[in-house]
């Protein structure tokens, strides 16, 4: 039986077809999280070239996820811009992964920090479904937790120590995990307005989630 055939799932107060949301939901995130690949795919081979245009990337990154908020309700440009996103989110971290995939055993380096994200926000996802718990009163703790991340990789922007970039991934796969139950649950509850928002709010956890794991496995598994 699937999980979305729950009845407490199927309407929200506001009259909303929960499974139909959530249907669509998911698929906006699959195909965010294809433009994702592609991205990173073209920004791996082109690494030097995202490297040397990281800050333009960022901004873009900041205006599409800005602009999503302001057409998310406009048929076709919501699309444009959430995939527009998705492809820029990706291409940033072409350098991180060609940065990895150059030592010895990079590629089950990526491989398995992909994987390991996939069954995490698998897991994670289907115990938010089915718990009586409810996580959606986590999102003022886990606001603050992001900030003071945030904060910390600032820090490190600076100082460049390895131990605490393991530190600061490791509480960003946490923050992350965290993030994965409330959204979950504030998906099939229907406390989003649009399918986007939701399948934004989606992307953004696996996509940091895997960033973190990336970044951990890179460490301990770089050539010494």
């Amino acid at each position: 039986m699937s999980l979305y055939d729950r009845e407490y799932i199927q309407q929200s107060a506001s009259g909303i077809n929960i499974q139909a949301f959530v249907k669509q939901t998911y698929q906006l995130f699959a195909a965010s999280l294809l433009m994702g690949t592609v991205g990173a795919y073209i920004g791996v081979m082109n690494a030097e070239l995202v490297h040397s245009m990281k800050w333009v990337i960022f901004i873009a990154e900041i205006g599409l996820l800005i602009g999503l908020h302001f057409v998310k309700h406009k048929p076709g440009i919501n699309l444009a811009v959430l995939f527009a996103f998705g492809l820029f989110s990706g291409l940033s971290i072409g350098p991180l992964i060609s940065s990895i995939l150059g030592n010895s055993g990079g590629g089950n380096i990526v491989a398995g920090a992909f994987l390991t994200t996939t069954i995490i926000f698998g897991g994670l996802s289907a115990f938010a479904m089915t718990s009586k718990i409810d996580f959606t009163k986590m999102g003022k703790v886990l606001f603050v937790a992001l900030i003071l991340l945030i904060v910390a990789s600032i820090v490190n922007m600076f100082i460049m120590d390895t131990m605490f970039q393991v530190v600061i991934s490791s509480l960003a796969a946490v923050i992350f995990s965290g993030f994965i139950l409330y959204d979950t649950q504030n998906i099939i509850k229907g406390h989003y307005e649009t399918p986007i928002d939701g399948a934004i709010a989606l992307y953004l956890d696996f996509f940091n989630l895997f960033v973190a794991l990336l970044q951990i496995f890179g460490i301990f598994g770089k050539d010494e």
